[in-house]
């Protein structure tokens, strides 16, 4: 099916744990796009004032705000915005400012035109980016590598946070992770399942620890296995 954005219904899930100084500021930029059917912002059991935020901030200019009694983590953040979410396109925005809303129209364009069921921002393909964290750049290049030699694809990126998809993708398909290895595992399976997927160049403003970066290390590992899994397991 080719979309326009004109009658498409976009929704965009925004998972947010522990984002006092940055949600207001997201969900303006996201609105300012002004391409989002319904914002829907999953707040995973914060503990810094947000979730107050959060609740002032409930209706406004298509938003809706589901709250998770506890931390679970960004993929059961993701899962259950998924789950409500009742436009034809899912977009997901983390809520930390890395990400520019500004990009959506060349996310939103290979589906719009037909040519793709998922889209992948990619940091490595050109776009602007904050000059930081080599180390982890260096992490996500190998998870990249792994997965282009599990899954035999060629993708630039497969840990970024932007992925754009239809809603058919992920009907009848189980996500299991509750952590940062959504990503991996959300790959995995729709490479398993052949949808066409494209990448296009996005701009990345990356924090570092001392901003509020919340992934670690131990990611990086479980992000592996997780790859290895899926490729094996159904």
């Amino acid at each position: 099916m080719v979309y326009n954005r004109y009658t498409m219904k976009l929704s965009v899930i925004i998972p947010v744990y522990n984002e006092i100084n940055n949600i207001k500021t997201i969900l303006q930029r996201v609105q300012e796009v002004n391409l989002a059917w319904e914002i829907l912002l999953v707040d995973d059991g914060s503990t810094d004032g947000t979730r107050d935020i959060l609740k002032e901030m409930e209706g406004r200019n298509n938003s809706r705000v589901i709250l998770h009694e506890k931390n679970q983590g960004k993929g059961a953040a993701v899962r259950t915005g998924m789950q409500a979410a009742r436009g034809d396109i899912l977009l997901i925005q983390d809520a930390d400012l890395e990400y520019d809303p500004r990009d959506y129209p060349i996310l939103l364009k290979p589906i719009e035109e037909g040519i793709a069921d998922v889209v992948f921002g990619s940091r490595f393909l050109g776009g602007p980016r904050r000059v930081t964290m080599y180390w982890h750049m260096v992490a996500n290049k190998l998870l990249t590598l792994i997965t282009n030699i599990l899954y035999d694809t060629i993708l630039s990126d497969m840990e970024t946070g932007y992925k754009v998809f239809r809603r058919e993708v992920i009907e009848g398909m189980k996500i299991r992770s509750n952590s940062f290895n959504f990503e991996p595992e959300f790959t995995a399976k729709i490479l398993k399942r052949n949808y066409r997927i494209y990448e296009v160049p996005i701009s990345f403003n990356p924090r570092d620890y001392s901003e509020g970066k919340k992934i670690k290390l131990k990611d990086a590992f479980e992000a592996v296995w997780a790859l290895v899994k899926y490729r094996f397991v159904n």
